[in-house]
Order: structure tokens, then sequence, then C-alpha cells
């Protein structure tokens, strides 16, 4: 499964910078061999879930820029509405982080948050994605839907994963006719995720702050995603 890194990040090396994890945070005593020791040696793949994931998190993974180098990891939160015969709605919600270059998020949470539904319930699942699936991923959403018809899935992305490409433009494609609906995340559904899927000051509720170019970058990913699925 190919991992989920912007084409922009294959762009020729620039001049030597102060190296920087992938959520934006600089990495320190570099010096230390047992420090650079532990950063090259990465842990084994693992899926991380929470129910609210770090402001710096967020603030860097979910940004929709056009272009989006280092940010190759996938932040998926989620609600999930049950709702059984008698009508009462049970909800939850969470997140996932994939971390490194096995099973993504989307897997993940069929996987382990949803791996099996009850025929008797109706399922509503919204999730609020920092990037759109690739082509893997839709693909495995497409069977998943295909074989729960009590499944009804809303996927609103903050950016388009290398759009540009024909096979994840068909993919995407298909999702659409699997009955999946899939949108760009509009600035009030950046500021949901941040009422809702944010850590937050114990006793303080910070306002979320759009940045500058939050509602033109909106603008370009729905024209492009427009375009891909007309």
């Amino acid at each position: 499964m190919a991992q989920k890194e912007e084409a922009a990040a294959a762009a020729a090396p620039a001049a030597p910078a102060a190296p920087a994890s992938q959520n934006g945070e600089d990495l320190e005593d570099l010096d230390d061999p047992e420090k650079l020791k532990e950063l090259i040696e990465l842990p084994p793949f693992e899926i991380v879930t929470g129910e609210r994931l770090p402001v710096n998190f967020f603030k860097f993974q979910f940004r929709n820029v056009e272009y989006s180098s280092g940010r190759n990891k996938t932040f998926l939160c989620y609600v999930v509405e049950a709702q059984g015969k008698g009508g009462q709605v049970q909800a939850s919600r969470g997140y996932l982080e994939d971390e490194h270059a096995a099973a993504h998020a989307e897997e993940a949470f069929f996987n382990t948050i949803l791996p099996a539904c009850d025929p008797a319930v109706r399922y509503n699942v919204t999730w609020y994605v920092s990037s759109s699936p690739c082509a893997a991923c839709a693909d495995r959403i497409v069977r998943t839907l295909g074989k729960t018809k009590n499944l009804r899935l809303l996927i609103l992305v903050g950016r388009l994963f290398m759009w540009e490409e024909p096979d994840v433009q068909a993919a995407l494609r298909r999702l659409k006719e699997a009955g999946c609906r899939l949108r760009i995340m509009k600035p009030q559904d950046f500021e949901y995720v941040w009422q809702n899927f944010v850590e937050q000051e114990e006793g303080e509720s910070k306002a979320f702050e759009p940045w500058e170019d939050i509602q033109e970058n909106f603008l370009y990913y729905e024209e492009k995603l427009a375009d891909i699925l007309k």
C-alpha cells in the first residue's frame, strides 16, 4: 500500500535545514547518540487511537495547504451513530492516527472501530480526515459499503491526496458510485473538529482561529473535487 506522501515530497532536495518532526515540532538533542538512534530506529507500525488529538497535530496535519510536503500521516476523526429498531441512537466518537507505512487510518477504522455491523442496526458514520483516501483505501471502503447495506458514510477531507493521479481520481469516482458522500471540509468543519476532537486546556475552551488562506484553499479543493466527480 502506497505511503500517503504528497508529490511535492519528491522534489529536488533543498539546502539542509534543521530537522523537524512529522507533526511540525522541532527535534532537539540530535547530538545525543542515544536520542539520534531512537529517532532513526522507528518503532513498529501501530495505529494510535484516542478521543482528542493534540493541538499542534491538528494545526499541522489538518491545514488545507495545496502542497503538503511532510504530512505523510492520516488523521481521521470519526462519529458513529448506531440506530436500533427501537429508534434509539447510540453515538461514539474518537480519532485514529496511522503511524509509519503500513495500514492507513481508513482501513484501521474498519478493522478496529467498526469491524462488524449488526444487520438490525442502521449506521451513520462521519469522518473528518486530514486528506482524502489513497486508491487502495478507497477500494477497501467501496468493498465495505458494498457488503454492508445498512452503513452510510460521509467523508469530509481537508486536502485531496495526489488528486492529479488517474488511479486516485478513478478511486474517488468509485467511492461516489458506491454511495459514499465525499466533500471538502469548509472552515466551519475545521471549527467543528477543533471544538470536538482537539485537546483543550482544562476548564478553558479556546476559540478556533482560522488560518489566512483557509477559505481560498477550500474553494480550490472544492473545484478540483467537483471536476473529478462530474
